[in-house]
């Protein structure tokens, strides 16, 4: 493990306690990625940079097991002692013929994320996970291939949906040698590609034996979450907020999409949870369409009100006929 890695520490960068609820930590999150995500940040640079970092501390905080691990550990996670299997990042078990440790960057996440959850493609579980060939030690002269290698890569939704390229550079250090070698790859993302699918690179695993091939690199897809939409298989669903007016009276709103803002007619009389579906505006399915965007409605409430505003309230509910409970 590399003890110069520094540590990370996810409650500072979403700007809660370590005692918040989920709910509050997805509302941390949502109010940061929206004012830093690369659409809209000021300094593309820098937002793009702060983007990556809280979704990677929402990845972690927002994954009851993820979050788990962290708590355990926290700060004292490179000390020497004991730690949780899933965490450790020493050789894969019975990895002895390899103990090459890989490292992998441009893969979305930070070195100590990759670290601390085994990102690395060298942990028997968690992120990172390798694929074992064993080695026959009865017939060492017989060519042998290499092993599979697991790491994991972390896809927004506007690569899902249009596809990209990537550089990612691996460095794979042999600790019997203490050689280091590094490699930049051009990974390909298809476009539709799926969480917690395979993208193959042929020939980047472990090395073979005996002239035996080497095995490949697998990268698992990692869908970044995004402050404006949640993912069920190829459909996308916004909480579309109105003000009670907007809810009561009917509005024009605009609400962003992954292809931008488009302009949504909302009728009189909407009511909360009301679902407005916007056909072909989700991720790619199979030959060419696209699954759905749900706009779900909630309606919002003014936390802070003027004397004169307050007024008004009042004189609302003083001449109001609507009734929303039944008379006890």
């Amino acid at each position: 493990m590399d003890m110069s890695v520094e540590f990370k520490n996810y409650y500072d960068i979403l700007g809660v306690t370590s005692t918040a609820s989920d709910a509050e930590i997805k509302k941390a999150y949502r109010n940061l990625a929206r004012q830093h995500h690369p659409d809209v940040a000021k300094d593309k640079r820098d937002g793009g940079s702060r983007f990556k970092e809280i979704n990677e501390a929402n990845e972690v905080l927002s994954d009851p097991e993820k979050r788990r691990k962290y708590d355990e550990l926290g700060a004292n996670w490179n000390r020497p002692g004991p730690q949780p299997a899933q965490s450790r990042a020493g050789g894969f078990p019975g990895d002895a013929e390899d103990g090459s440790e890989f490292h992998f960057a441009g893969t979305g996440f930070s070195d100590f994320f990759e670290q601390f959850f085994g990102g690395r493609g060298h942990s028997a579980d968690g992120f990172g996970r390798m694929r074992q060939e064993a080695f026959d030690a009865e017939e060492p002269e017989l060519a042998q291939n290499g092993q599979d290698v697991e790491a994991d890569i972390l896809v927004t939704l506007d690569e899902v949906l249009r596809g990209s390229e990537r550089t990612i550079r691996q460095q794979r250090l042999d600790p019997r040698t203490g050689v280091t070698t590094n490699q930049t790859l051009r990974v390909k993302i298809p476009a539709g590609v799926r969480a917690s699918q395979l993208i193959r690179v042929a020939g980047k695993g472990r090395a073979g034996r005996n002239g035996g091939a080497a095995g490949n690199l697998y990268l698992r897809v990692a869908f970044a979450s995004h402050p404006e939409f949640r993912v069920q298989g190829i459909d996308l669903y916004h909480d579309l907020e109105l003000a009670p007016w907007e809810a009561v009276l009917g509005a024009t709103v605009r609400i962003p999409t992954l292809d931008g803002l488009v302009s949504l007619k909302i009728p009189p009389g909407t009511v909360a949870d009301r679902d407005f579906r916007l056909r072909g505006m989700g991720l790619p399915a199979a030959a060419g369409a696209r699954g759905d965007l749900h706009a779900i409605v909630s309606v919002q409430v003014p936390s802070a009100l003027t004397p004169e505003q307050k007024g008004l309230w009042e004189q609302l509910a003083a001449t109001a006929t609507f009734a929303p409970r039944k008379t006890l």
